[in-house]
């Protein structure tokens, strides 16, 4: 007896924009992926989060700037409730400052509107999977601010915070540009491991992204003098090619 296989659910997802015409567009292009399930559009950012609420979707898709509230506003709304679902903030915009915005409202990506079609496919799969995405002529720039401490937005660390050794070595990594994959590779454990690490850091850090945890690591001196000895002289693998892949 022959088994059929089993294919994982698609990804659901509502998208957000004040133009009806992308919409329809957006819908078309992503509708034809079949692991993509278009299952509702909002017009604004007050029907966005009613319809979060009533359908909660895998995932968002959201204009930045609509007419009414914006959609940091909703983004954070959505955030603050707790859905379990993931925001990609779609924008023309390339301004550090609503990157910065983006990343405190607990965005998980944050896509240019000129980039492909297949693109955005291949970021709403990646946010999905639990990874954290930027463009890549924000990516270098966003590098650098982190490099100049002095720029980045201010995080509140929690009291009384303990990081296991572990915890902070996979921080370093992260805020040195890795991935995952690269981090299980120095460190010498699977994926999931780091997976597992990386979560309890940020529940401790109280943060909702891969971003702001790689911001706290550098805010706090982690990649510096202070780094543990088992990664402070580790090379960073790829990092050329991670900021090209914008993904962090």
């Amino acid at each position: 007896m022959t088994l059929a296989p089993v294919w994982p659910d698609p990804i659901r997802i509502l998208i957000v924009d004040d133009h009806d015409l992308y919409r329809r567009g957006m819908q078309a292009v992503l509708g034809l992926e079949p692991d993509l399930n278009i299952v509702a559009e909002a017009e604004s950012a007050l029907e966005a989060i009613s319809k979060v609420r009533e359908l909660q979707p895998d995932l968002v898709l959201l204009d930045l700037r609509m007419r009414g509230l914006s959609g940091i506003q909703a983004c954070r709304a959505i955030k603050e409730e707790s859905f379990g679902t993931k925001v990609v903030l779609l924008t023309a915009s390339d301004d550090e400052a609503d990157l910065f915005s983006a990343i405190k409202a607990g965005a998980s990506g944050y896509v240019l509107k000129d980039e492909p079609a297949e693109r955005i496919s291949e970021v709403i799969r990646l946010v999905h999977s639990g990874q954290s995405v930027i463009p890549p002529r924000l990516a270098s720039l966003l590098v650098s601010e982190f490099g100049r401490l002095g720029t980045v937005p201010a995080q509140e660390t929690p009291v009384g915070i303990r990081l296991t050794p572990r915890e902070r070595e996979v921080l370093v990594l992260l805020a040195r540009g890795c991935s995952n994959r690269q981090i299980a590779k120095q460190l010498f454990v699977s994926e999931n491991t780091v997976k597992n690490h990386m979560r309890n850091s940020m529940e401790k850090l109280q943060v909702r992204t891969r971003v702001e945890a790689a911001m706290y690591a550098l805010q706090q001196g982690l990649d510096g003098p202070e780094a543990p000895d088992r990664v402070a002289n580790l090379p960073v693998p790829g990092r050329a090619k991670n900021v090209r892949q914008h993904v962090l």
